[in-house]
Parts: C-alpha cells; sequence; structure tokens
C-alpha cells in the first residue's frame, strides 16, 4: 500500500511541477496570440495565431501587442515603425527614418493587391511627417510610433499618436497556426 501512495505523490508533485513550469513559461516568457482582425495583413491575418515573447528587446520593424489606447480592451498588433530619437516621414511611398530611405519588404504583397484593386491610386501609404500627425519632431524616450502593414484599414499612429514602450506586452516572431503558414514572421 505504501509503494501505491509512493506512486501517486510522485505523480502528483511531477503534475505541479509541470504545471508551475507552464505558468511560469506562460507568465515571464511566451503565450499564444490570436490575431483579430486585418490591419497587420498579409503579413498577419484575421484567425492566425503567434507565440507571444514577453522577453524580447524591442527593435524597428519588429511586430507587437499592446492595449488600445482608447481603452476598450482590445489589443492592437503592430509594426514599429519609429523608436525614441527617430525623425519620420512617409514621402511618395517611402518611408524616410532619420531622412534614410526604409525598404518595407513585408508590404510588398498587400501593396500588389491594392494597386491591382485601384490601378488608378499612385501611392499605398499617404504622405505624412512625424511633426504633422503629433506635433513631435523626434520619437520621445519612452515611446514608439507603429503602424499596420494594412496601411488602408489601420487605426495606428497615424490617428492615435505614440504608444508607450511600456504598454507593450510582446512581440511576434512566429505563427503556430494556420499550419501552412507555420514558422517565423518578418
Amino acid at each position: 500500500m505504501k509503494k501505491f501512495f509512493d506512486e501517486v505523490f510522485s505523480v502528483v508533485i511531477s503534475v505541479v511541477i509541470a504545471l508551475v513550469i507552464f505558468w511560469v513559461v506562460r507568465t515571464y516568457f511566451f503565450y499564444p496570440f490570436r490575431v483579430d482582425g486585418d490591419s497587420m495583413a498579409n503579413t498577419m491575418i484575421d484567425g492566425d495565431r503567434f507565440v507571444l515573447s514577453l522577453t524580447d528587446e524591442i527593435d524597428q520593424s519588429d511586430i507587437v501587442v499592446f492595449p488600445a489606447p482608447d481603452g476598450s480592451g482590445d489589443e492592437y498588433v503592430k509594426r514599429i515603425i519609429g523608436v525614441p530619437g527617430d525623425t519620420i516621414e512617409y514621402k511618395d511611398d517611402v518611408l524616410y527614418i532619420n531622412d534614410e530611405a526604409i525598404d518595407e519588404p513585408y508590404l510588398d504583397s498587400i501593396k500588389e493587391d491594392y494597386f491591382e484593386r485601384f490601378p488608378d491610386d499612385t501611392t499605398f501609404t499617404n504622405d505624412f511627417t512625424l511633426e504633422e500627425i503629433t506635433g513631435e519632431t523626434t520619437v520621445p524616450e519612452g515611446m514608439y510610433f507603429v503602424l499596420g502593414d494594412n496601411r488602408e484599414v489601420s487605426h495606428d499612429s497615424r490617428y492615435f499618436g505614440f504608444i508607450d514602450a511600456d504598454s507593450v506586452e510582446g512581440t511576434t516572431h512566429f505563427r503556430y497556426w494556420p499550419f501552412s503558414d507555420f514558422g517565423s514572421v518578418q
């Protein structure tokens, strides 16, 4: 009988340890995230599922998750365009950060779709400067400027301004659903 209780105790301890490890990993390192909406199409589409990293350093062009600035309780998924100290300008469909033209290959497929639907349009992203949108000439310390890849429908920093760096919940680099798109995300 003692051997039976030892086995049960061993299984219970193993399960508890596994649950604690799962909780620690999910709370402090990674957790699953589901995309809701099309503001990041074609990079991410509604229903895609990702692993959200809670520990990564945040860099320009990273895809981040943060609470909607309007307090609705929604979570937004956007791309970091500007980090503290950056100047930002969009001119003739080209992104300039600190007066340097930035290649945005992640926009290629959505731009192609857009111009097929609207062949008379000449730009995908309307011209703007950081100062026109926010009143600031550079991204302030502790803040980020974010845009959705689907510029046509994205509600992003062009509408609500900067996001607080402390509000970023994590970064997404790995898609696990759908299986047909399994792998890293740029």
